[in-house]
């Protein structure tokens, strides 16, 4: 089983959702999953949590990736999240290298991660993108545990017309509470 998972957030707390398949080329989960995740808190004599300046890499997303896991006690042979799992091509730990050594650690088996973003940030180099649609803008992949000319073969073998695969639509739009219709 493979996994395509997103995290939103709201005023309470988070949406943690995935979409399970086999078939790279699925156009329709083989199976759905919904972690609901408490708000953070941050202890009183604390800062307040703020978002990391921009190239630091955005954990927050990370508890709730993780409970969902747990909660459904899922074991993907493969992971794809909307996200960078590299922030460079120096290899800057992003939040999905976060998620592959918390797997590790948890579980000790390497659960291969490929990250998708549909921004670039300015020090994003070339060999990143892939074009799914002529005239459109390319989506950045970046991935630890499988090498990236497989990830880039894997991202274009995604079902979907556009530019953004169908499968990672729908665990937005399922974390975003939409049923992911």
């Amino acid at each position: 089983m493979k996994l395509v998972m997103d995290v939103h957030f709201d005023a309470e707390g988070a949406n943690a959702a995935a979409v399970a398949f086999d078939d790279w080329a699925a156009a329709e989960p083989d199976k759905t999953y919904v972690t609901r995740v408490a708000a953070v808190v941050p202890p009183a004599d604390a800062a307040p949590i703020k978002k990391p300046p921009r190239g630091a890499p955005d954990l927050k997303a990370l508890p709730g990736l993780l409970q969902l896991l747990q909660d459904h006690a899922l074991a993907p042979e493969v992971i794809v999240i909307d996200g960078f799992v590299h922030l460079d091509a120096q290899e800057t730990p992003g939040l999905g290298w976060h998620l592959h050594q918390a797997l590790l650690q948890a579980t000790g088996r390497t659960v291969p991660v490929i990250g998708i973003s549909r921004k670039a940030m300015a020090v994003t180099p070339a060999q990143f993108e892939v074009v799914r649609e002529e005239e459109t803008a390319p989506l950045i992949v970046t991935c630890i545990g499988i090498d990236l000319a497989s990830a880039k073969a894997r991202l274009r073998t995604l079902h979907g017309r556009r530019r953004v695969p169908t499968l990672l639509k729908r665990a937005a739009r399922l974390a975003k509470g939409n049923g992911g219709n």
